[in-house]
């Protein structure tokens, strides 16, 4: 590993030792585009089950054991299976993890599930907490699917979140606050209730308009309804330096009634012009709470909190073909690009 005593988030290179390693195991091969430059995306395997409660296994008892507790009906994801918004669902991931003393590891949604207002979080056994993997953790992982304003398709090998593995304890190095851009032109999207199906692997295959209403702000202000979900944009440009790593948290409730960001996570490279990606924009997943509340330009609505890796990665943020470097306001990568006539 590129350095066995910093404390930080582990690079793509790192990663691939730690699979090379057995650390990171998985029945199939990896993918060759799996290991992004700090992350690892999970990939579902064949079986899933539709729950009448989410749950968390304490101390002492894994995953399967309160599957066969809550389950309702079990789905073969080899088939391809629909998950219904308002429904939940856990199901089986193809990785399986045998981390090394110091190592530890956070789950987060992708961007394309969160953008789709599909909740998702990460369990793994004796771990009385969603989406963190204590340290040396030695077992199988399992992903909660809830589905909340539109139906999914999925099947096995859907990516729908990602890891991040950590050495130690490493410190917070910056957190910056991120507004929100309401100026001029279509400044968000507001989730149609009804619409379709989406195919969480069809790329650029559903047409936006069925899926989406444009939202042109009147005086710098936008009214959030209660129950809606909201696509909108960061008012700042966001880089992420190469030798860091970021995630988006909400702010305090106190804030605002509203919750911004199911997938936080931000690689190293995002927005830099090493990466040829100078001027892109955060992506903000916005849930409003009970009340209505009008949102003005430039108001704080979350927090980017950037942590050191232990080395540069040898690949970064976009070197694969990222949907989303130099983005401005973007839907997920599922959608065509929005008509200019529409």
């Amino acid at each position: 590993m590129t350095d066995a005593t910093r404390a930080g988030i582990l690079p793509c290179q790192s990663i691939d030792e730690l699979i090379t390693q057995g650390a990171i195991l998985s029945a199939t091969p990896f993918d060759a585009d799996q290991v992004q430059p700090a992350s690892l995306d999970l990939r579902l395997a064949a079986r899933c089950w539709r729950v009448r409660a989410s749950f968390l296994p304490r101390l002492g008892r894994t995953v399967a054991s309160r599957i066969a507790d809550v389950a309702m009906h079990e789905l073969d994801l080899t088939r391809g299976a629909v998950l219904e918004k308002g429904c939940v669902y856990i199901a089986e991931l193809q990785e399986r993890l045998h981390l090394p003393p110091g190592v530890s590891a956070r789950a987060n949604p992708k961007s394309s599930t969160g953008r789709v207002d599909v909740f998702v979080r990460l369990l793994s056994d004796n771990q009385p907490a969603f989406d963190d993997v204590i340290e040396g953790y030695d077992g199988p992982t399992y992903i909660e699917i809830a589905p909340q304003t539109f139906s999914i398709l999925v099947r096995t090998g859907t990516r729908l979140n990602q890891l991040r593995l950590k050495r130690g304890s490493p410190a917070k190095l910056l957190t910056k606050s991120v507004g929100v851009d309401l100026s001029d032109g279509i400044a968000g999207f507001r989730a149609r209730r009804h619409a379709g199906v989406i195919d969480m692997d069809n790329v650029d295959g559903h047409d936006p308009r069925n899926y989406w209403e444009p939202l042109i702000p009147q005086n710098g202000e936008l009214l959030l309804d209660p129950g809606e979900f909201y696509i909108l944009a960061s008012k700042e440009a966001i880089e992420i330096p190469v030798l860091q790593a970021a995630e988006m948290t909400p702010i305090d409730p106190s804030v605002g009634e509203f919750r911004v960001h199911y997938a936080g996570f931000f690689d190293p490279g995002f927005g830099t012009e090493e990466a040829q990606g100078v001027g892109s924009k955060g992506v903000l997943e916005v849930r409003s709470h009970e009340t209505p509340f009008l949102l003005e330009d430039g108001q704080t609505v979350a927090r980017l909190v950037y942590e050191p890796l232990t080395a540069k990665p040898s690949r970064l943020y976009g070197d694969q073909g990222s949907h989303y470097q130099r983005q401005g306001l973007k839907l997920s990568k599922h959608f065509q690009r929005w008509p200019t006539n529409a």
